[in-house]
This record gives C-alpha cells, structure tokens and sequence, in this order.
C-alpha cells in the first residue's frame, strides 16, 4: 500500500449545480446556474465534467472500479489524515467562496453540531462525508469522484443534470438490457441493491464498512446517497425503492443535505481548536490506521 501522495486539485461541479430549493435560505438561483455559456470558463468545466460522466459511467466501469477500489489496498491512513489531505483541495468551482474543502467539512460540522447537540455521530457525519475525494489524489479523473450519482443498469432518469446532451455516447444506452425503465433490477429492489454511478460517496461508505465502522446505519446512508441528487430531490427512481427507502432514508438523507450545501460562507472555523473534539469521535466511531 501507498502513503497519501502528491495533491491534484479538482473541481465538484455537483456543488456548483445540485438545486435543493426546500432548504436554500436564498433563491437557488444565486447558487447555481444551468445555463451554459462557452466564454464562462466554470460553466465549460461544468459541462464537461458530466459529459465525461455521463459518457463513461457505464455498469461495466463501474464493476471495475469496485474491483480496484474495494481490494482497499492503495493506502493507508487514519481519518485525520485523509481530512487533512483534503486541506490541498480547493473547488475552483465554488461561486460563492474559494476555501480548502477541509473548510467545508467542518463548517457542515459545526453547523450539525449545533443544531444535534446530543448526536456526536451526526457531527462526524458532517465532517467525514466528502473524505472519499481521496481518490482524486490516486489517478481517478474528476468525473469519476466528485458530482451528482445515478443509477447505472437502467433508463436514465429525467432530473440527471444535462440529461438530454450528456448521454448520447453512453454505450449502456444502446444495450437493450440497460435502458428500460427497471433494466436489470426488479420493482421495488429497493436502494441497497441498485448499481450507483461511481463517486466518492460510495467509495467512503465501503471504507467504512470495510473498517468496521461504529457509525450508526443512518450516517452510513447519509454519506452513500447524499449525491444521489436524482432520487432524493429529483423524486425519481420511486419504482426501484422501498417504503423504507421512500421514508425513513429519505428523511436523514434530506436532513444531512440542508448542511452539505448551504453552509459554505466566509466565516473560516478555527479548526485547530476543533480538531481535539473531532479526534475524540473519529477514536469512538472510526479509530486506528484505516484501509483506503
């Protein structure tokens, strides 16, 4: 295994674009803007990070990036230690403030921490759900960590962001097995069973299930679908999901979401001063040398 390497930095266009009008304390319109213009150098990155998503996520990459990245033997590190990496991280990206992504983390923290004073794990939910951009440091282009997921094995669904342009190149889109409204599931499979577009969310909750996490089952859902964008503020997908799913998931999902995205400001947390506290959860819930 590897020790954390040489920084990348790279653009999240999903922090850019994913509207969540439910909780946006402005209109979302002052986040993030659809339309594309060639001469706006963001929106062009934009663009092509999902169409070179939307292009290559296919059921057969996403099997192979499983086999490579589920092995879990690239490195080694503690959680402190991937936090910290993403310190080298910035989204140029962000229209509204350029900061560390290590500042995001723990501004998304502190704001759960404040409003869950009793659920220490929800805390270091917030802080940990972005460390799996990790892999940006390990060759993996951009379009296959950062953004919003999807389903992969069948019809893709009308919210995807760029939907209408970004696949027509998609190879799934041609095979018959894959571009049916249930493809290769089954009504009602449920979230666990689906095949989700390769990303950071998914990546970090199989390292934390592979390390045996302490973190309760709704922390691991909350950071495996928090980018799941089509789902659950799209509404799509309902017939590929449980009751449960539709409710209870649905719910924390939601609930985690109001802080991934309108917490960003200017106002800089003294992490110094905060890295005692959070070092104390990630020793209950997520201790030791972890395999990344």
């Amino acid at each position: 295994m590897r020790l954390l390497s040489n920084p990348v930095h790279i653009i999240d266009p999903s922090e850019l674009l994913r509207p969540e009008p439910a909780f946006a304390k402005k209109n979302v319109k002052l986040f993030r803007d659809y339309n594309f213009n060639s001469d706006d150098p963001i929106q062009e990155r934009v663009r092509q990070t999902y169409l070179e998503m939307h292009t290559n996520q296919t059921v057969s990459f996403v099997k192979g990036k499983h086999e490579k990245w589920c092995k879990f033997d690239t490195f080694k590190a503690t959680m402190k230690e991937a936090l910290t990496k993403l310190n080298e991280l910035v989204d140029t990206s962000d229209p509204d403030v350029d900061i560390p992504n290590i500042v995001h983390a723990f501004q998304t923290a502190e704001r759960i921490r404040n409003d869950f004073p009793k659920d220490d794990w929800f805390h270091l939910t917030g802080l940990i759900h972005d460390a799996g951009k990790v892999m940006a440091f390990y060759d993996e282009p951009q379009w296959c960590v950062v953004g919003d997921t999807f389903v992969v094995g069948a019809q893709w669904s009308p919210s995807i962001v760029y939907r209408e342009t970004s696949f027509q190149n998609n190879p799934d889109g041609k095979n018959p097995m894959f571009n049916t409204k249930y493809g290769i599931y089954k009504p009602n499979c449920g979230l666990d069973n689906l095949l989700m577009s390769w990303g950071h969310d998914e990546y970090l909750y199989r390292v934390l299930k592979h390390n045996k996490t302490r973190l309760p089952e709704q922390a691991l859902k909350m950071i495996r679908f928090h980018s799941f964008y089509p789902w659950h503020t799209g509404d799509d997908y309902g017939h590929l999901m449980t009751e449960t799913d539709q409710t209870e998931t649905k719910k924390w999902v939601l609930t985690f979401n109001q802080y991934d995205l309108y917490t960003k400001s200017t106002e800089i947390p003294d992490i110094e001063s905060l890295w005692p506290y959070y070092e104390s959860l990630i020793d209950k819930y997520i201790p030791g040398t972890l395999e990344w």
